[in-house]
């Protein structure tokens, strides 16, 4: 959850820093057709260079953006045996995936937490929170770093980097439509953009960017299952079970305010921008594996 939220904050205030940018330095002249219409064309390569460029960066500045914004301690050499449990779970489990050894660190919260970021499976960060390793068992803690594990070695940050891609792409695009019809229907401006243009398609950008973050939402949900799945591969199904268990249990902890939003609860608008599937679909998808 952790993962995501920065990443898809991240995304969206590049995204927008760089529409301004372009904007201020006159790139989206070349936008317009006859300085009349729209070039639809030159439109779309615009959108897709804006929104592959906000994933990309985001994707690039994920792990670093992670250490500072939830003040992970990087474990560089173990203090105490728990550290040492720590490094020695990683690397066996990262072994078993077939990536190289990620870097661990451990950020201070009550909540039972945990997260895996990093530009590629071979240069990532696992992080747990304080409450996970004073509230989980060892076999339960194992359950979630395989999890972790799991989404590394799947590579769904670089895949979810191509998602959010696609989704800039069209957020970037439309906005710039509709903001194109309003300041010709509504304004009756005839040749070039009028500020209307300006103002309407950058808010149009922000709330379409807010609606597609729903699709990514989406992507990552479907993502868990497949997580959860190699979490019980490297740790057991067992444990697996019971780590979510646990995490059912503490559901309602407070959550760090940089995620307050990505909380989970019942509201179906809430569930339709949550990061995660319900915790009782998870263990109901592993139960039945078998």
């Amino acid at each position: 959850m952790l993962r995501i939220g920065l990443f898809v904050a991240t995304n969206l205030a590049i995204l927008l820093l760089l529409s301004l940018t372009f904007r201020l330095l006159g790139i989206e002249g070349l936008l317009y057709q006859n300085g009349i219409d729209l070039n639809l064309s030159a439109t779309l390569v615009y959108a897709a260079v804006i929104g592959f460029s906000g994933s990309i960066i985001s994707l690039l500045m994920s792990k670093f953006m992670a250490k500072r914004s939830m003040g992970v301690y990087v474990i560089e050499r173990p203090s105490n045996s728990t550290e040492q449990w720590l490094l020695q779970t990683v690397a066996r489990q990262a072994q078993l995936a077939g990536i190289k050894m990620p870097e661990v660190g451990i950020f201070q919260h009550p909540s039972v937490n945990a997260f895996a970021t990093g530009w590629n499976k071979n240069d990532a960060l696992v992080a747990v929170s304080t409450g996970l390793l004073e509230q989980m068992t060892q076999d339960e803690a194992e359950a979630v770093l395989g999890h972790e594990i799991s989404h590394i070695a799947n590579g769904d940050m670089v895949t979810l980097a191509l998602v959010q891609g696609v989704t800039n792409t069209f957020v970037v695009f439309l906005s710039r439509v509709i903001g194109h019809v309003v300041d010709r229907v509504v304004f009756k401006v005839e040749r070039g953009h009028g500020p209307a243009f300006w103002i309407v398609s950058m808010l149009a950008e922000l709330v379409l960017g807010i609606l597609a973050t729903a699709i990514v939402m989406w992507f990552s949900r479907y993502r868990e299952y497949r997580a959860d799945a190699g979490g019980a591969s490297l740790a057991g199904r067992q444990k697996m079970i019971a780590a979510l268990k646990r995490l059912q249990q503490g559901q309602q902890a407070e959550m760090p305010d940089e995620m307050a939003a990505m909380a989970i609860n019942a509201g179906r608008i809430h569930a339709l921008f949550s990061s995660h599937p319900p915790l009782q679909q998870r263990i109901d998808a592993l139960q039945q594996r078998g």
